[in-house]
C-alpha cells in the first residue's frame, strides 16, 4: 500500500475520488501511464500494490465517488497492463464484479463501462469470469436504470463477441446457469436470455442442440409472453431448433417429448399449436424412438383434437393419425395398458371427438393386441359400457363396435347384454331415445339370433314385471320394424315347419310372455294363427287396459306395413288360413269401435274375398256372428277344441312345438302381471 501511495502521486488520487467525471477521467489517464510504465519494467509487484490500493481505498470504500473513482481506475490499470493484464485479473475483475449490485445506480453504470473496457483489452481471458458476468449481466438487463441498462446491453454485445470467437468457453458449464433462469418472467431477461440461446446456436463450434432438453421448455413458456417481441424471438428460436432436429442424425427425442405433452395443455393458443407442432414432426422424424412415450403423446393429442383453434384440431388429427399407423410391438416398450389407460381417461371428455377418437385407439388396440388388451378388460371395461349412455349417437356407435369385438367372448357378451338390461332399467330415457339403435347395431355387429335369445334369457327371469313388460315390448318392435333383424323374421316365419324357427320361436316365448301384444305379435311372425286365437280367448277383463289397447293399435298398424304382406296375401285363402282370420276378428273385437285401429283392421277383413268360403258359410257369417259360420265349415283336422282341454294342439305338435304348454305359461306370467298389479294398486 505504502509502495502505491509512492508511486502514484497524491493529486491523482484525490482527482481520482472527485465528485467530477473529468477529474476523475483525468486521473485515470494518469494511472494508465504509471501501470504502464511499470508494465514495462516488469515490476509486477508494484502492480499488484497499485491495484489493491485502487480495491482497499476506493472501489471497495463506502463513499460513492471513491467507487467511481476505483472501478475507472481498475479499467485505466488493465488498460495500462496490455497484454500483461491476464495475470492480474484475479485482483482487477473480482471488485469491478462486486460493484454490479452497488445500491447506486451510477456505479452499476461504471461497473459496466469498467468491464467493458477491461474485457476489450484481455478478451478470451475473461472467460474465466464468464459465469459471475453471465449472472451480473442478467440481473443488470432488468435494471431499473434506463443508462445502467444500456450500458450493461453494450457489454453483454462484447461478452457474447468474446464467446463466440473462444475456444475456453464451456457449454457444460453454461448450461445450468441459463437452464436456472428459465422460468423467470421479466421481459427484459427473457430477452437477454434468447439473446444468449440464439447467439450461442448460431456458432457452429457449439453444439446447443445437444442441450436443448434443458433449457425447451423455458422456450416455449415464453411464447405466452404479454410482449409481441419476446414470443416472436421465442418463437424464431424454436423454429431454427426444429429445423435443426429435422437435419440432424441424432436427437434425444424422449426428454423433449415429455416437455411437449405438457406444453400441449398449455392454456395459451400458439403454445398448444407450436407443441402439437413439433410433436407431430417427431413423430415422423423419430416416431419408434417414442415407442415408451406414445401414451403420454396420446394424452396430449386427443384433447387437442377438439381444440376450439382450427389449425391445432388439424394437426393434432394429423398427428394421431400418424401415431396410430405405427405398428409397435410391446416387446419393443409398447405399453398397451398405458396407452388404454389414456383412451380410458379421454372417454370422460367433454369433447365429442375426442371421446370419437379414444374409442378408435381401443379398437385398434383390440384389433392388433387382443389377447394383451382383453387381460386388461377390467381397467375399462366398465368404462365402456357407461359409454353407451354417451349424448353422442357417433361415440355410441362407435363404443357398439369395440363392445361387439369385447363379446366375441361369451362372459363379455353376457355382461354387456345384463348392463344393457340394467341401464334400460335404471335410465329410461335411454330406453326410450337409445334402444333401438343400441339394440340395432349389436345386431349388426353380433349375431341377431345371439342377442335375442341372451335378453330373453334374462328377461325371462326379471324381477321387475312392469320394466319386463316394456322391455319386451321394445324389443319386439324392434324385431318387427328393423331392417337389420330381417333374417330373424324370417327364420321365425318358419317356426311351425323348421326346426331353427322353432327353437328360436321357444326362446323367445318365454320372456315375450310378459306382454300379451308382444306374444301376439310374435306368433303372427311364425304364423301360429292358432296358438293366437287361444291367446286372446284367454285374456281376462282387466288385461284390457289402456296400455294394452295402445300396444294392440301398434300393432295393428304394423300388419298393413310390407312386414306384414306374406300375412295380408294369406287372407287371399281364408278357407286355407281360417285362424288368421279369426284371430284378427277376435283383435278387432277387443278394440273400441270409435277407435282408429278398429276402422283400419274392419276395413281390412272386409276386403278379405268371399270365394274362400261357400255360399252356406256366406250366409251363416252374415247372420250375426262375425266368424260362427266359418268355423261351422272349417275340416275338421283344422279345428281346435274350446273347451282348452288342448286335445287337437297336443295331437297337432308343430315341428316340436307344445301350444298346450305354452299357452299355459302365458297364463301363468299373465297371473303375476296380475298379483303385481293388485298390490301396486
Amino acid at each position: 500500500m505504502a509502495d502505491a501511495l509512492s508511486i502514484i502521486p497524491a493529486a491523482v488520487l484525490r482527482n481520482l475520488a472527485d465528485k467530477l467525471y473529468e477529474k476523475r477521467k483525468n486521473a485515470a489517464l494518469e494511472l494508465e501511464g504509471i501501470v504502464k510504465q511499470l508494465a514495462m519494467a516488469r515490476d509486477h509487484g508494484r502492480i499488484t500494490a497499485v491495484i489493491s490500493l485502487l480495491t482497499l481505498e476506493f472501489a471497495r470504500s463506502s463513499q460513492v465517488n471513491h467507487r467511481k473513482g476505483g472501478l475507472i481506475g481498475l479499467a485505466a490499470a488493465a488498460v495500462g497492463l496490455a497484454t500483461e493484464a491476464a495475470q492480474h485479473l484475479e485482483q482487477i475483475v473480482p471488485p469491478v464484479l462486486n460493484c454490479f449490485s452497488d445500491q447506486d445506480s451510477r456505479v452499476r453504470y461504471y461497473a459496466c463501462e469498467a468491464l467493458y473496457n477491461i474485457a476489450k483489452v484481455v478478451r478470451g481471458e475473461i472467460i474465466v469470469f464468464f459465469n459471475q458476468i453471465f449472472n451480473a449481466l442478467c440481473k443488470l438487463s432488468a435494471d431499473s436504470d434506463a443508462n445502467v441498462q444500456s450500458a450493461a446491453h453494450l457489454l453483454d454485445h462484447l461478452v457474447k463477441d468474446i464467446v463466440t470467437e473462444s475456444d475456453q468457453f464451456s457449454i457444460e458449464e453454461f448450461i445450468p446457469l441459463l437452464r436456472e433462469r428459465m422460468n423467470v418472467l421479466n421481459p427484459y431477461v427473457r430477452q437477454f436470455l434468447v439473446g444468449w440461446i440464439t447467439v450461442l446456436d448460431s456458432n457452429p463450434e457449439i453444439d446447443m442442440l445437444g442441450f436443448l432438453p434443458d433449457f425447451l421448455d423455458g422456450l416455449f413458456n415464453m411464447l405466452s409472453d404479454s410482449s409481441h417481441e419476446i414470443r416472436q424471438q421465442a418463437d424464431s428460436a424454436l423454429t431454427e431448433f426444429l429445423q435443426e432436429i429435422k437435419n440432424s442424425p441424432s436427437a434425444d427425442y424422449g426428454r423433449m417429448a415429455e416437455i411437449l405433452v405438457q406444453r400441449a395443455a398449455s392454456p395459451d393458443e400458439f403454445t398448444r399449436l407450436t407443441a402439437i407442432t413439433w410433436i407431430n414432426e417427431f413423430i415422423k422424424l423419430g416416431g419408434d424412438q417414442l415407442v415408451a412415450y406414445y401414451a403420454d403423446i396420446l394424452g396430449a393429442i386427443l384433447p387437442c383434437i377438439s381444440d376450439k383453434e382450427e389449425k391445432i384440431k388439424v394437426v393434432a388429427r394429423e398427428t394421431n393419425e400418424e401415431l396410430r399407423a405405427i405398428r409397435a410391438d410391446p416387446a419393443e416398450g409398447f405399453d398397451i395398458r398405458a396407452i388404454i389407460s389414456v383412451a380410458r381417461r379421454q372417454l370422460s371428455s367433454e369433447w365429442d371427438a375426442t371421446r370419437i377418437e379414444a374409442l378408435h385407439w381401443i379398437a385398434t388396440l383390440l384389433a392388433r393386441h387382443r389377447a394383451e388388451v382383453m387381460s386388461s378388460l377390467d381397467e375399462f371395461f366398465d368404462t365402456l359400457l357407461k359409454t353407451l349412455s354417451d349424448p353422442s349417437d357417433e361415440v355410441v356407435l362407435l363404443v357398439l363396435e369395440v363392445h361387439a369385438c369385447i363379446a366375441r367372448d361369451a362372459p363379455h357378451f353376457h355382461r354387456l347384454v345384463v348392463f344393457l338390461v340394467h341401464n334400460f332399467r335404471t335410465e329410461p330415457s335411454l330406453l326410450e331415445k337409445r334402444g333401438a339403435l343400441i339394440i340395432r347395431r349389436l345386431c349388426v355387429h353380433l349375431d341377431a339370433e345371439r342377442v335375442y335369445r341372451e335378453f330373453s334369457t334374462i328377461l325371462e327371469g326379471e324381477a321387475d314385471l312392469d320394466y319386463a313388460s316394456i322391455m319386451v315390448q321394445a324389443l319386439n318392435l324392434i324385431l318387427l320394424t328393423s331392417s337389420e333383424l330381417v333374417e330373424l323374421r324370417v327364420l321365425l316365419k318358419q317356426s311351425l315347419v323348421n326346426a331353427a324357427g322353432k327353437d328360436l320361436f321357444v326362446s323367445l316365448y318365454s320372456s315375450w310372455c310378459h306382454s300379451p301384444m308382444a306374444i301376439i305379435s310374435l306368433c303372427f311372425l311364425g304364423q301360429a294363427y292358432q296358438h293366437i286365437s287361444s291367446i286372446i280367448q284367454s285374456l281376462l277383463e282387466e288385461d284390457i287396459n289402456l296400455k294394452f289397447l295402445i300396444q294392440l293399435d301398434k300393432l295393428i298398424c304394423l300388419l298393413d306395413t310390407p312386414i306384414f304382406t306374406y300375412l295380408r296375401l294369406q287372407l287371399l285363402e281364408p278357407r286355407k288360413h281360417i285362424w288368421l282370420l279369426k284371430s284378427l276378428y277376435g283383435l278387432l273385437m277387443l278394440l273400441p269401435q270409435q277407435s282408429a285401429a278398429f276402422k283400419m283392421l274392419r276395413t281390412r277383413l272386409k276386403s278379405v274375398p268371399s270365394y274362400g268360403f261357400a255360399v252356406e258359410q256366406f250366409k251363416q257369417t252374415s247372420s250375426g256372428d262375425p266368424y260362427s259360420g266359418i268355423l261351422h265349415h272349417v275340416p275338421r283336422e283344422a279345428q281346435i277344441t274350446e273347451d282348452g282341454d288342448g286335445s287337437q294342439e297336443e295331437r297337432n305338435v308343430h315341428d316340436g312345438i307344445n301350444f298346450a304348454s305354452r299357452l299355459l305359461q302365458f297364463k301363468h306370467m299373465q297371473q303375476q302381471h296380475r298379483m303385481h298389479t293388485r298390490s301396486q294398486s
